[in-house]
């Protein structure tokens, strides 16, 4: 099955480069997406753009297709499945969960020069870090690119509850299973409240599993497709 890798924010396809070699060695075609705006240098991209460019990808799979989101990404792969919901078999949602619709896409730190620049390590201190060495820190930081405005403040538009009938997998990194159904419980993640075949599965890393746990990432997302 073909399997759509979405990066979060600031990262283009290069982000899965060690996760493809073992999805290909389980038989799946791994397809990372650098986005309109991370990693083309169109910085004039919005969320449409990139929308447009995922489900550009789903339509040329010869059959249905995993979608997985990272982190804000996780939004994008739920925009996918409402825009598709019968051409994506799955939507898995790695440390990371659907935005609303009406929200901001990904509106989380300041704007500058119209782009919202990678904001250093610091508001990722604790879990989400804490298991990047120096060198991954700086490999990442390094390919960061800042995402463009019209991304980062793109308005989040969900039109289909067909989305709601496709299976869902979160993916718990620096926050476990019980964590996310706590949140879905309290109402904090409307969608996936709504959702009516949602999993989760647990994996000892912090935010970027697929830096850190590349090969263990591939194996679980080649066990769901």
């Amino acid at each position: 099955m073909d399997i759509l890798l979405i990066a979060g924010l600031w990262l283009g396809g290069t982000a899965w480069k060690d996760v493809t070699p073992e999805l290909e060695r389980l038989g799946h075609r791994p397809v990372p997406l650098t986005l309109p705006g991370q990693g083309d240098g169109n910085a004039s991209a919005t969320l449409a753009d990139q929308l447009a460019a995922v489900l550009a990808a789903v339509d040329a799979a010869p059959g249905p297709v995993t979608v997985v989101g990272h982190s804000a990404a996780s939004t994008l792969a739920w925009l996918a499945a409402d825009a598709r919901p019968d051409r994506v078999a799955r939507a898995v949602l790695i440390g990371g969960f659907p935005g609303n619709d009406g929200a901001a896409y990904a509106d989380f730190f300041p704007i500058a020069d119209d782009a919202m620049p990678f904001p250093g390590w610091e508001p990722f201190a604790g879990p989400d870090s804490a298991d990047l060495d120096e060198q991954a820190r700086t490999r990442l930081a390094a390919a960061a690119i800042p995402v463009p405005a019209g991304v980062a403040q793109g308005v989040v538009r969900l039109t289909d509850e067909r989305r709601f009938d496709v299976p869902v997998t979160v993916v718990c990194p620096e926050f476990s299973p019980e964590e996310a159904k706590g949140w879905i419980s309290a109402g904090q993640i409307p969608e996936l409240a709504r959702a009516k075949h949602v999993e989760f599965v647990d994996i000892a890393s912090g935010h970027w599993p697929m830096v850190t746990r590349p090969n263990e990432l591939a194996n679980l997302l080649g066990a769901m497709s």
